[in-house]
């Protein structure tokens, strides 16, 4: 296991080990995926990022407390 420590501004480094296994290089899209206190970590490919950027824009209608409330045990 390899730690980090978060620093004020909430941000890591991630360790060398980590950074060899993901492949990742300076510039390169960290995706995080939560689930049960546990975080995922995934390179996104240059084409992910920019998928993900462009749907995630079409999603602003969903991002209401009120939605959140309503949906967000789904």
């Amino acid at each position: 296991m390899h730690t980090s420590k978060l620093s004020s501004k909430g941000q890591i480094t991630l360790p060398r080990q980590v950074r060899k296994a993901l492949e990742a290089q300076p510039g390169d899209t960290i995706a995080y995926e939560v689930e049960n206190n546990e975080v995922k970590l995934k390179r996104l490919e240059p084409f992910d990022a920019a998928f993900h950027a462009a749907l995630s824009s079409t999603l602003d209608e969903w991002a209401t407390e009120a939605d959140e409330e309503a949906f967000g045990d789904l």
